[in-house]
């Protein structure tokens, strides 16, 4: 892939350069130093910034590298951005990309030449720890030699021998071991080189840090690396933890086991009951091994999403459930709580496992129980819920088309408040964003939260048609209403700028294929309906100004014969207030831009019946283009801008 980059590159810098015989190796055509020093303009679409020097470090060519050092005087310390295993790094210079793609004599020239060997990118990230992050040993070597610092950390105070042991090299470990890597560091997160090994379930680089006087360290979550391995089931790195002389006590031994017997519990990919059995087992028996020393759990409340389920506390309880798996699931979760606490991002994973599994069962309501309170702890700890509300929508959907009667409000209504929580909580994460945050991400989260709102609305209207079916009281629709004017209060849309309103009535709006697109299906009146009657407006505009007007009449599903509701959302528009006039962008009004003759007609009679002095007046003005900013009282500006395809205010 590299080497397929370097080429196309190299076609660019020929095609645009003057001095492009440079690169065919004719001496006499020289590039200035300007176009060696800096990158061009044209090599931006990817993220990435380039000098020749960084291009030829890049690709390994030694022979660039060794003219440019050799014949023009260049910036060895210019930082660039490059693209490093799928990731923008920005600041990195010459020596850290050779050193992270492994070009030891690349390496080596760049150092000779004088190239700063701690010369760190915009994220600390320094040329050794890219080495590392490779396992290339004999660049490791090299830097360290000369002078590389190998307890430098980034931005998160994680450090070169974290890395290595993170990736599983043995050897660069027990090389930065050798030459003063402190052990027992700690990253940001509280967590050591010993974390990351066991995590990662890299037995060798764990003995390695073990017999350099690692030491079993709590991150901030609390967990040792013990717990670690054991969470991510690395049976192996757990026994040499446990056969470790001195490192762990009974009691520790006893968490750690019980940890790995709950999670192989409710493991999406290594599920095995009877190895869970097992290791409870295993832990009961350490509990009771000295009978004047009893080590008893320190049970916590119960909790009801896991049926309000007691651990056993004796080996008797624990014989009694070994043949009901259902019990040892609840007992399993029970106990993964216990450990890892309630602050735990890991901890909700195994809930939504346990939640997904009994669906296929076709046990719907203790799933809902378990998915909202996975949501709960997620949010407690203000982790994104996007997937999760979105397999909420996705659940209803299948309980309606396989079983109706067991759907009411009481279920839909609360994951959608929590959906509009969710939606708040995004705003405010992307209005406050810093420089090092991904307002981009947050942004992806909020429009899936969008989607899956409008999602549950619509789950909702379909279950109030069915009123024989259920009990809907007016506090019911109080909620619903209550909720939905939340989500218009906050302006709530998609980064295109489309509202809800916008979304209910486009056509051709992606609709998610797992159950969802039978129940979900747009332009929907129903949903409009809700919508406009909690206050949605129908003059909002989208970032290319279109009203939900213009949505419906142009995002035209052509699969789909939905010309009858059409017409009745344009009905509900009409009466809502919505102005047939109003241009976009383009200078379209929502008749000139449909698509249907048919309806185009009934656009264009509403417009002739509906068509107001005001709006006559407004279209003047914008039409001559006369000046009205600060002539006319504010609350009339908006209303001459929307029949205005030229845009005059802020």
């Amino acid at each position: 892939m590299h080497a397929e980059l370097y080429r196309t590159r190299k076609r660019w810098y020929e095609s645009a350069w003057p001095g492009a015989g440079f690169w065919r190796g004719a001496n006499d055509t020289l590039p200035v130093t300007s176009y060696i020093t800096y990158p061009a303009n044209f090599d931006q679409p990817d993220g990435q910034s380039l000098t020749p020097l960084t291009m030829a470090a890049m690709s390994g060519n030694v022979k660039f590298v060794k003219t440019l050092l050799s014949h023009y005087d260049v910036d060895l310390e210019r930082e660039c951005n490059v693209i490093f295993d799928g990731m923008v790094v920005y600041g990195a210079t010459a020596l850290w990309v050779a050193a992270g793609m492994g070009h030891l004599p690349i390496v080596k020239m760049l150092v000779q030449a004088g190239a700063a060997i701690n010369h760190n990118t915009k994220a600390q990230s320094s040329p050794l720890r890219a080495a590392c992050y490779e396992g290339r040993l004999d660049i490791v070597e090299f830097l360290i030699h000369n002078g590389a610092d190998v307890n430098a950390t980034n931005l998160f105070n994680n450090n070169t021998l974290m890395i290595a042991a993170y990736k599983g090299h043995h050897l660069v470990v027990n090389t930065l071991l050798q030459n003063g890597s402190r052990a027992n560091d700690q990253a940001l997160c509280g967590a050591t080189a010993l974390h990351y090994a066991a995590e990662s379930g890299h037995l060798d680089v764990v003995v390695t840090l073990l017999d350099h006087g690692a030491t079993l360290k709590k991150n901030e979550l609390g967990i040792t690396p013990a717990l670690q391995a054991a969470e991510r089931l690395n049976e192996d790195v757990l026994e040499a933890f446990i056969q470790r002389p001195g490192l762990m006590s009974l009691e520790e031994q006893i968490t750690a086991l019980e940890l790995m017997g709950a999670t192989y519990a409710n493991d999406k990919t290594k599920y095995d009951v009877n190895k869970a059995y097992s290791y409870l087992l295993r832990a009961m028996q350490l509990r009771y091994s000295n009978p004047r020393g009893v080590i008893r759990k320190k049970v916590q409340p119960t909790v009801p999403a896991y049926d309000n389920w007691f651990e056993t506390e004796n080996l008797p309880e624990l014989y009694a459930i070994k043949l009901n798996h259902h019990s040892i699931h609840m007992e399993s979760l029970a106990i993964r709580e216990r450990i890892l606490g309630r602050n735990n991002p890991e901890l909700p994973q195994a809930i939504i496992y346990r939640g997904a599994v009994m669906a296929d069962q076709g046990r719907f309501y203790q799933c809902q129980v378990l998915w909202n309170y996975a949501i709960d702890l997620r949010m407690r700890n203000n982790v994104s819920v996007d997937r999760d509300l979105l397999r909420f929508a996705q659940l209803f959907a299948q309980i309606l088309r396989v079983e109706t009667h067991n759907l009411t409000l009481d279920h839909v209504l609360p994951v959608l408040a929590k959906c509009q929580q969710e939606i708040e909580n995004n705003k405010f994460k992307i209005k406050e964003a810093k420089p090092n945050t991904c307002p981009r991400l947050w942004q992806d989260q909020n429009n899936q939260n969008c989607i899956t709102a409008l999602y549950l609305i619509k789950i909702v209207t379909h279950l109030a048609r069915r009123k024989n079916d259920q009990h809907i009281d007016e506090e019911h629709i109080q909620q619903l209403f209550l909720v939905v004017r939340k989500f218009i209060q906050n302006d709530t849309r998609l980064q295109d700028g489309q509202t809800l309103l916008h979304i209910a009535v486009n056509g051709v709006m992606p609709v998610d294929e797992f159950y969802t697109n039978e129940m979900c299906r747009f332009p929907c009146y129903a949903t409009a309906l809700v919508l406009v009657h909690c206050g949605a407006s129908v003059v909002a505009v989208d970032a290319a100004r279109n009203t939900p007007l213009h949505i419906l009449v142009t995002k035209i599903n052509t699969a789909q014969d939905r010309q009858a509701e059409m017409a009745r959302i344009l009905q509900l528009f009409v009466e809502a207030g919505a102005h047939l006039d109003a241009v976009n962008a383009a200078g379209q009004t929502a008749a000139m831009a449909c698509k249907l003759p048919l309806l185009a007609n009934r656009l264009h009679a509403h417009q002739n019946a509906h068509t107001s002095l005001k709006c006559l007046a407004a279209r003047t003005i914008a039409t001559n283009r006369l000046n009205f900013k600060g002539l006319i009282p504010t609350q009339l500006e908006a209303f001459i801008q929307m029949h205005s395809v030229h845009k005059v205010l802020p």
